[in-house]
């Protein structure tokens, strides 16, 4: 791992304490050009981490907090008269930004949630006709409560696809928790935070997670888990071609930050959780469905060829 990675990782592990591999997890997605969304219940550090990482990374950082009376204009922006020249002129919403923070996304009614699907999907917003590309690099890291809280609206699966992943922090264990309650306030650690890197060289980064190698045998392993979620009768859907796409991209960006130039069996079972978790559901009962839980029987299930 080179030593701007090394120091975006530490930064961010000083933010959100005894969480190392969720936050790897986080910044493989962001080397993977992917936009990530963490679940988990209020209070667990989600947004502290989103505006933890967005400062590590020297992004343009842009905070959204969705509620129920939001609208897409909200978002993506609005036309306004000027009666000085007669004309309209477009006044750009937040989602104009390199990093985007939704935050408790699913507190919003579907129809603002569908602003985002071109954004995420196209990296651009088409609005009044007009399309209008969004900063490179672009990414979406959305926090969502659980769906059984009130106030809360599922976010459809057209969606969730958009998501390369879905990870959950969980609660702090004692050790971590101590630290939190005797040290200083979070929010002032990020405020202190100095970039670690520039977009440039985020760019380069996400050039280089392409050209790790992955072998007709590791291709093979990635296909009999697609396979294998098509053909069993434990799942509702198997995974989509973009879910393997996903899949590939997140394991080559893993195998980078361990510094190896080739994709092994091990970096695709560490991301698959991540990538696979929103995208399973049980047979045997849709709404109660971990999908944590299906991708790990997941891994158990297909041998290593």
């Amino acid at each position: 791992m080179n030593n701007t990675l090394r120091n975006v990782i530490h930064q961010a592990e000083q933010v959100i304490l005894g969480k190392p591999h969720q936050i790897r997890l986080a910044l493989t997605c962001l080397l993977a050009r992917g936009h990530l969304l963490i679940e988990d219940l209020p209070g667990v550090g989600k947004t502290t981490l989103a505006h933890g990482l967005a400062r590590s990374l020297g992004l343009q950082f842009q905070r959204i907090q969705f509620t129920s009376d939001m609208l897409p204009a909200d978002i993506l922006g609005v036309s306004v008269y000027q009666r000085d020249s007669g004309e309209f002129k477009f006044h750009s919403g937040p989602i104009f930004a390199q990093m985007i923070l939704a935050d408790e996304i699913n507190r919003a009614t579907p129809k603002t949630q569908s602003a985002l699907l071109e954004a995420m999907e196209e990296q651009q917003v088409t609005i009044e006709g007009v399309t209008r590309p969004l900063p490179t690099p672009f990414f979406v890291i959305a926090t969502q409560n659980p769906t059984y809280q009130i106030g809360t609206f599922s976010l459809p699966e057209s969606q969730l696809d958009r998501f390369l992943m879905r990870i959950q922090l969980g609660y702090p264990d004692a050790q971590a928790e101590r630290g939190l309650l005797s040290g200083v306030e979070r929010r002032e650690i990020v405020a202190k935070l100095a970039p670690q890197m520039e977009a440039a060289e985020l760019l380069s980064l996400q050039q280089q997670v392409k050209q790790v190698f992955a072998s007709p045998a590791l291709l093979d392993y990635v296909q009999s888990i697609l396979r294998h979620t098509r053909e069993s009768a434990r799942y509702v859907h198997g995974l989509s071609p973009r879910a393997g796409l996903s899949l590939l991209a997140a394991a080559r960006a893993w195998a980078l930050l361990d510094e190896r130039k080739a994709v092994i069996p091990e970096d695709v079972q560490a991301v698959l959780p991540g990538v696979a978790s929103h995208r399973l559901q049980s047979v045997q009962d849709v709404q109660a469905s971990d999908g944590n839980k299906l991708a790990r029987e997941l891994v158990e299930s297909v041998p290593i060829p």
